[in-house]
């Protein structure tokens, strides 16, 4: 292949590098008014009384609104979520009246004058504080709310959704394990940290149209539940997304757009802006799940591993939004990439007064492998076994089934085994696992593996049209929104590739704007590439047969005979007889004047066949096209006399299937390997004993610097998904899926400790090690 497989430089660089990129919150124009927020103190309070008076005297304030001005009730799994909080607030920063004025300071000075008097109610501010007994309700009429399919809530509890698997005979599976462990672990909600802010822009014309301009990973999403949520019809929402800097997951949720169209209507109609502080980026918009977790695993003498009863309590915080659906794409793969036969999951998804959930990278399974991986470890000590040889023993093959009994084949699982011994190599695993450096410091590794499905909804889709340009290049438009990961680099690739043409001459357009942009389900779940990649080719293959046929014609052959390639169109059988494509690709015109065809335009689209919903009771069903593997190492240095402690290494093997963009891969890889780093070892949110979010804000919430990082290996393992573009797989979050779970065993086996709470920071060591609890709080 000419074009896929090399490194091919993004097309959207030229731009982000000089300073020329813009984003939604780059957008200013005359008599453009601005929104702000005012947010909760408490994590749970009764709203008694919103006094706006004191704001209104404020110069340039246009309107103020708080929950009484609408009542939809928002979420997409449930629709439990008002814009505005009315009667009481859920979690501390919940928006409880929005200020639009002439100005950014004049609204915020306004919000701030904003009198909000509250009745504090008890604060659920852990999963298993929710579901005791007698624990305070978040939401009484949780019964009442529209749900998803596949939503089963418990009445009367903080229990939105639960969802179980079941697979074979745990009394079999038990009686034939001659070692049984049990291990628990939990971290708490978390920050995306993209380094763009949440922002939108709202508009609503005189004929009743609305223009939304948002940094958001799903415009289509927008456009769908907006005409949802306010039953307007879709026609009539036009939904624009610029470059994203940076998503996630965090920007696939719906809320500023929501709050801009309110303010917009507030005002007449009137443009209205709304960007995110960095603090109302961490805790007023929805945040990254929590957990705790318990996993009891037994194996055979030789280390076959025959049970596995696992409980995932997700923390939904305090409303559900897409927590539930997090919560099903982990129990789809509860086990991670290992075949039990026996398997026994509940995964319960739980109301507390936290912030909201919603999409992370990776979907719930960087969570559900730091449980499984965390229990490989303890069960490996325990029968004394290498914890690689336990995972390679176990590793999925082909002819294995799912947890959601889905059997797996070369082609929709790849290849664990290869990067298991890749990583065995790369990782130097079997010439040492932890060693002495000095009299105070200790060098150690740690390994995971992990796999994903894609967890897309059943009825995903995704559009493409490529249009020429009168000197044979090619406009392709995608839905698929540039949120940093090259996705519409690749895109051109495969075009360039299919119709044999340089990628320079392959123009792709960046924006997405849905009146007029083929619609691609969401930029998320590592879907791009398979699904806007397979529309892209169907789009390139019409273009194709176009041309052929207004070829055919002027070479007075049959289409079948011709091929394209090289800016030409050549008989198969005698290149010397072809036709230039510029010359035909707007149509061609004979020297009589008589003229055929037109401008060539390709259309394609793909949606995913053969997915199913999952039973909630069984876990049976089919929640994506292929689950793909990954396994990773870190290497440690761990200081015993203060428990500080250095990344000096991280490794990742993925089976890629097909690597596209090597470059390309490798950055996205690494990436995420950063950001997997950053969760396990320092990212997490302070809660006291109100549910206040104590550090947040940059100051306070530590990530990973510059300087910071270790040395990153990157290595792909290539077995095709034969449904994929190329045979390519998803890669984009595999790179974090792994590492908090490589970085606790690696620093547990430094320090001689089980380390099963994430962050892993120096406090947390020294106490385990001291024999202390350790205090989250």
């Amino acid at each position: 292949m000419d074009v896929i497989g090399k490194s091919v430089p993004r097309k959207e660089s030229p731009d982000k590098v000089t300073g020329r990129a813009k984003y939604t919150g780059d957008s200013m124009e005359t008599g453009l008014l601005h929104a702000r927020m005012a947010a909760s103190p408490y994590a749970h309070a009764r709203i008694v009384k919103v006094d706006t008076s004191h704001a209104w005297g404020i110069q340039g304030v246009r309107a103020i609104i708080t929950g009484d001005f609408c009542d939809v009730l928002t979420g997409e799994e449930i629709r439990d979520r008002p814009i505005l909080a009315k009667d009481k607030v859920r979690y501390f920063g919940e928006t409880v009246a929005v200020v639009v004025a002439d100005s950014e300071v004049s609204a915020k000075r306004a919000a701030d004058a904003i009198h909000i008097q509250y009745d504090p109610l008890p604060v659920v501010n852990s999963p298993a504080a929710a579901i005791e007994k007698n624990a305070p309700l978040v939401h009484e009429n949780m019964m009442s709310y529209e749900k998803a399919i596949g939503v089963a809530s418990i009445p009367g509890t903080n229990i939105p959704s639960l969802i179980k698997i079941r697979k074979g005979d745990m009394e079999q599976g038990w009686r034939e394990c001659g070692t049984i462990i049990e291990n628990t672990v939990s971290f708490a909600p978390s920050d995306h940290s993209a380094m763009e802010t949440r922002s939108a822009l709202a508009e609503i014309s005189p004929d009743g149209r609305i223009h939304i301009e948002t940094s958001s990973q799903a415009p289509f999403a927008v456009k769908k539940y907006m005409g949802l949520y306010f039953n307007i019809e879709q026609g009539r929402i036009r939904v624009k997304t610029p470059l994203v800097g940076g998503g996630y997951g965090g920007k696939a949720a719906i809320q500023l757009e929501l709050i801009a169209y309110l303010a917009s209507k507030a005002v007449g109609g009137r443009k209205v802006k709304i960007v995110n502080t960095r603090e109302e980026d961490m805790v007023t918009s929805p945040a990254h799940i929590g957990l705790e977790a318990r996993v009891k695993l037994g194996c055979t003498d030789e280390g076959k591993i025959r049970a596995a009863e696992i409980v995932y309590l997700f923390d939904g915080g305090a409303y559900c939004d897409k927590s539930s659906d997090v919560a099903r794409a982990a129990a789809a793969d509860c086990t991670g990439p290992y075949a039990i036969e026996h398997l026994h999951c509940d995964c319960y998804t739980v109301y507390t007064n936290h912030p909201y959930a919603t999409a992370y990278r990776g979907y719930g399974h960087a969570e559900l492998t730091f449980a499984m991986e965390r229990a490989l470890d303890v069960l490996a000590e325990k029968a004394g076994l290498d914890p690689l040889e336990l995972r390679l023993r176990n590793a999925v093959v082909p002819g294995n089934t799912s947890p959601t009994r889905n059997v797996l084949t070369a082609s929709n699982l790849g290849n664990l085994q290869a990067c298991i011994g890749r990583l065995r190599i790369l990782a130097e695993w079997d010439d040492w696992k932890i060693k002495t450096i000095d009299s105070h410091k200790i060098r150690a590794k740690g390994i995971s593996c992990c796999w994903k499905n894609s967890s897309m909804d059943p009825n995903a889709s995704s559009g493409a049209v490529i249009s020429f340009n009168a000197d044979a290049s090619v406009n392709v438009e995608s839905g698929v929104v540039e949120i940093g990961t090259g996705t519409k680099t690749v895109l051109a690739q495969m075009v360039a590739e299919r119709m044999k043409m340089a990628p320079e001459h392959v123009h792709v357009r960046i924006r997405v704007n849905t009146m007029i942009t083929p619609e691609h389900w969401k930029t998320v779940a590592s879907r791009g590439t398979f699904m806007a990649g397979r529309a892209v080719l169907e789009a390139a293959d019409d273009a194709i047969a176009q041309l052929l046929r207004i070829a055919a014609c002027v070479l007075r052959t049959d289409p079948e005979e011709l091929e394209l390639g090289y800016g030409k169109i050549y008989v198969k059988a005698d290149p010397s007889i072809h036709i230039k494509v510029k010359d035909i690709c707007y149509g061609y015109t004979y020297p009589s004047g008589n003229s055929i065809g037109g401008q060539i335009i390709g259309r394609g689209s793909y949606m995913q066949s053969r997915m199913t919903y999952l039973d909630p009771h069984t876990g049976e069903g089919r929640p994506g096209p292929e689950w793909n593997v990954a396994a990773q190492a870190v290497e440690v240095e761990l200081d015993t006399r203060e428990y500080r402690y250095k990344i000096l290494k991280a490794i990742s093997v993925i089976d890629a299937g097909k690597v596209l963009n090597p470059k390309g891969a490798e950055g996205q890889v690494m990436g995420a390997m950063s950001m997997g780093l950053g969760f396990a070892g320092r990212e997490s949110f302070l809660f006291d004993g109100q549910g206040v979010v104590l550090n947040a804000s940059l100051r306070d919430y530590t990530l990973i610097r510059y300087g910071e990082h270790p040395d990153y290996v990157v290595e792909f393992v290539e077995t095709p998904c034969v449904e994929a573009p190329f045979g390519a797989r998803a890669l984009g979050e595999h790179g974090l899926i792994g590492m908090p779970a490589a970085l606790a065993s690696a620093l547990s086996r430094a320090a001689g400790v089980r380390l099963n709470e994430l962050p892993l920071i120096p406090e947390l060591i020294w106490r385990l090690k001291a024999g202390m609890p350790h205090d989250s709080d």
